[in-house]
């Protein structure tokens, strides 16, 4: 939690804002907002993005996450993905190949038909 508040101390002095912009823009006064920073105070979830907001950065930025571990776990949701769309694209692929054969076979048939009756037509 250290950490998080460290961040956000840091991304509201680049700003130029006090304790009293920052209180304000959430509704405290200056004293409650100090004690959020101090640590007095928890710092909820609901507020970190109510900060981050106004701090106009995302509450990520915040986070103590390891870039390398979201990095990685958005890689594997990629190639999750990619490969959901590959057998999505095997199966339709399958499906369309069996619906061409199946043609191909009504065409057949209807061709013998007609050769059947062409015949059939010649000989009365």
């Amino acid at each position: 939690m250290e950490k998080i508040i460290e961040k956000i101390v840091q991304h509201r002095n680049r700003k130029g804002y006090t304790y009293e912009n920052m209180a304000d823009d959430l509704g405290l006064t200056p004293a409650a907002y100090r004690k959020i920073e101090t640590g007095e105070t928890k710092l909820t979830v609901e507020r970190l993005f109510k900060i981050a907001e106004i701090l106009e950065s995302p509450y990520t930025d915040f986070l103590d996450l390891d870039k390398d571990v979201l990095n990685q776990h958005n890689h594997d949701n990629e190639n999750v993905y990619q490969q959901k769309i590959d057998n999505f694209y095997q199966e339709n692929k399958e499906a369309y190949e069996k619906l061409i054969q199946s043609k191909n076979e009504q065409i057949e048939l209807l061709k013998e038909h007609l050769n059947f009756y062409k015949e059939k037509s010649k000989n009365n």
